[in-house]
């Protein structure tokens, strides 16, 4: 397990019947979760099955169709593409800081250097802070956005593939990070291919546009439902799950895969708003 620590009855955010449509595009179909304190959440679905879109939902960056999204903790969301552009040049320190901005003409205290301070050093990006962040290495540059992120001191941390693409070393450090914010009494939800990597969560949501399957790794990750989530997009095994695509899209042809579980969740919107 990525965390020995169980779920409290602290409730961080809550998503209530949270729908996102994209015109006549259902990227997420009305979903019910609770994420609680203690807790790390692996999401695990297809391309193209609500993983970004719930968490984007979770980190207040997309306002759902209908529905309601509450928070009452403090959010960091790690993003799946990383933009840099050369012609603004941020040093690694900068990006750090970043962090801990609450207001651009407040300047960081002792508290926020420390909280940075104490960032780098876990992700072991406290060498780098000076060299320009468009020149590292993609799992250094990802090591400092995770840095970047608990440096904020977030209660709820959200990654989008946090470890897709990554050297061991890194893959490792990351695991480990997420872990330990769950121990310290905050939660963690990742999206992930990996089932190895699902499979250290303490819970697993199984996405295809609609919530599948909610519950333990053993729970979720097994043939049959994973097959009815991928069918002939997966192989079997315990460690991961091949997609034909590496990132999450809402495109008709995505939802088309999609749509015998979703035609129920259509049907029932519908209904709800009055429509024949």
């Amino acid at each position: 397990m990525l965390t020995s620590t169980p779920a409290t009855e602290t409730s961080l955010a809550t998503l209530e019947r949270a729908c996102v449509h994209y015109g006549h595009v259902i990227a997420l179909a009305p979903t019910d979760l609770e994420v609680r304190a203690g807790e790390t959440i692996a999401l695990v679905g297809s391309n193209g099955s609500g993983k970004s879109t719930l968490l984007h939902l979770l980190a207040g960056l997309l306002e759902p169709t209908d529905g309601a999204v509450h928070r009452t903790a403090s959010v960091a969301l790690v993003a799946q593409h990383h933009h840099h552009h050369p012609w603004m040049p941020l040093s690694v320190d900068e990006v750090l800081r970043m962090g801990r901005y609450r207001s651009w003409v407040r300047p960081l205290g002792r508290a926020d250097r420390q909280a940075i301070e104490r960032a780098a050093e876990r992700l072991d990006v406290a060498h780098l802070r000076r060299r320009p962040f468009g020149e590292l290495s993609g799992g250094q540059q990802q090591r400092v956005l995770v840095a970047k992120a608990i440096a904020a001191e977030p209660d709820l941390l959200l990654l989008d593939e946090p470890i897709t693409g990554l050297d061991l070393p890194s893959q490792a450090t990351i695991l480990e990070v997420i872990a330990e914010r769950a121990d310290r009494g905050g939660a963690v939800v990742f999206s992930t291919h990996h089932l190895g990597e699902a499979r250290r969560a303490s819970r697993v949501l199984l996405l295809a546009g609609c919530v599948l399957a909610d519950g333990t790794p053993d729970e979720v990750l097994v043939p049959e439902t994973l097959a009815e989530a991928f069918g002939g997009r997966m192989i079997s095994g315990t460690t991961m799950v091949i997609d034909e695509h590496h990132h999450d899209s809402h495109g008709p042809g995505t939802v088309a895969d999609l749509a015998t579980h979703l035609d129920s969740h259509r049907h029932e919107h519908s209904h709800e708003h009055g429509q024949p």
